[in-house]
């Protein structure tokens, strides 16, 4: 039991660095497939308008644009909500569709993005773990011994 500080701290230390890797590798991956499809956010877009959607905010103000246009040519309603023989209704899935992917790139930036931060908060946790273990052995080493006095 006491390797246990150690082997905490190393492994803590070991899986927040994969974790660091794994999400910068992530984020950048998705970066780089959207950035890719050369995108440019709408210029009736909420913000961000004429930007290259390769980011999470671009990505998400896209989508925002590709609603308002799917709500325009659905006048107003849904994929849902549109008859099936309406001609619109192909239109409005398309658009559905784009969104629903962009959102997802938004996720998939967030999710990147929290096993980054959650990888470094272990690498933290293993140093304190080991500062704590030296601390403690330190402390051990120099404590003069407990004698028990029973009357």
């Amino acid at each position: 039991m006491h390797k246990m500080p150690r082997i905490m701290s190393i492994t803590s230390i070991v899986v927040g660095v994969l974790a660091v890797v794994i999400g910068v590798a992530v984020y950048l991956m998705v970066h780089f497939e959207l950035a890719d499809q050369k995108i440019t956010v709408s210029q009736d877009a909420p913000f961000l308008a004429g930007d290259e959607v390769d980011g999470p905010f671009s990505a998400y103000a896209e989508a925002m644009a590709i609603n308002d246009h799917a709500k325009e040519a659905g006048g107003g309603k849904t994929y849902a909500e549109l008859d099936q023989d309406d001609p619109a209704r192909q239109t409005v899935m398309t658009a559905d569709f784009l969104q629903a992917s962009l959102f997802t790139s938004v996720v998939a930036f967030g999710v990147a993005a929290l096993v980054i931060a959650l990888g470094i908060v272990m690498v933290l946790f293993g140093f304190a773990f080991m500062e704590l273990d030296r601390r403690t052995k330190k402390g051990q080493a120099a404590a003069p011994p407990v004698e028990f006095v029973t009357t």
